[in-house]
């Protein structure tokens, strides 16, 4: 490639990247009377040799954002989609090996799932779907030509426990009035991103089931460890995972304290022994860690609303 010049001054270009943001697919495989549903939210960012685009307006080296988005439709149809993961992997190849200016692809994926609808008296329906209410289901891939990064994860799961959460014991000073807790509803929606230890060589996982068991784990660990405080219930939630997971090699955990407030029924003459709460949205305590395999370091940022 030439060399590129860029104006006089003292403006340098930095890190840049462009692409087609929300590509909405739905796949539909007809296997007979039975039919199956892949619903995705695509999102492509490639970063590369852009210096002449910004300097002089130069589009030699730009692939369309448009033709990205063609891009998922035709894979969607040449490849189908059997996981988010490899799906993912599947553009960001080919973005890197097709297009010699483009130097990295990151594609971040969003899924939403469906179930059947059955019918009364008759078998599950084959073909009629009602969107799951559940969270969402996410991943990211990174490729550089050489290298490659899987973070998968999800959204908007809400969990609670009714019980078996205290909180006590807490550092006070003159500005606290929030009273002791010996039994405690605790809820939160967590957002969860797990790292995988794959680099593109040897075994590829399983990518939906090891989905499928570490949703299965959080879940596990959030129901079965007695709490004395979120951040243990996270520790255990994402120690769980790497313990389980080997293929996993890191867990970052985002969990908002849902509060539920015991109502004050008193002006009304009844009492309320741990029946009836406000659930109060914001603010909220908002509590974050990741959980390592040890001797790896950590990889996915911290703020993961920039994943």
């Amino acid at each position: 490639m030439a060399e590129t010049s860029r104006p006089d001054g003292p403006a340098v270009l930095a890190q840049n990247q462009y692409g087609k943001a929300e590509n909405r697919v739905v796949r539909i495989t007809r296997d007979g009377a039975t039919h199956h549903i892949k619903d995705l939210n695509v999102s492509v960012t490639l970063s590369g040799d852009m210096d002449d685009v910004h300097y002089s307006g130069s589009n030699a080296h730009v692939l369309p954002t448009d033709t990205t988005k063609n891009t998922v439709y035709a894979f969607a149809k040449q490849h189908g989609i059997e996981s988010a993961e490899q799906f993912g992997i599947h553009l960001a190849r080919h973005f890197v090996s097709s297009q010699e200016a483009i130097r990295t692809a990151r594609i971040r994926i969003e899924e939403y799932d469906w179930e059947r609808i059955a019918l009364p008296g008759a078998a599950e329906g084959g073909h009629s779907f009602v969107r799951k209410g559940q969270e969402v289901r996410l991943t990211q891939v990174f490729h550089d030509g050489a290298s490659w990064q899987v973070v998968s994860g999800l959204k908007d799961m809400v969990v609670l426990n009714s019980t078996d959460s205290e909180f006590w014991g807490y550092a006070k000073d003159e500005y606290t009035t929030l009273p002791e807790a010996h039994d405690r509803v605790l809820a939160t929606e967590v957002t969860a991103r797990w790292r995988y230890g794959w680099s593109g060589e040897g075994d590829t996982p399983d990518w939906d089931a090891s989905y499928a068991e570490t949703r299965r784990h959080l879940l596990e660990a959030f129901a079965g460890t007695y709490s004395y405080s979120l951040q243990q219930t996270l520790y255990e939630m994402g120690a769980r995972v790497v313990g389980e997971r080997d293929e996993i090699d890191e867990i970052r955990l985002s969990l908002p304290n849902k509060h539920h407030f015991l109502a004050d029924l008193t002006p009304f003459g009844l009492t309320n022994d741990n029946e009836v709460y406000l659930a109060a949205d914001r603010p909220y305590g908002l509590i974050e860690a990741t959980v390592l395999r040890e001797g790896r370091e950590a990889a996915i940022p911290v703020d993961l609303t920039n994943l």
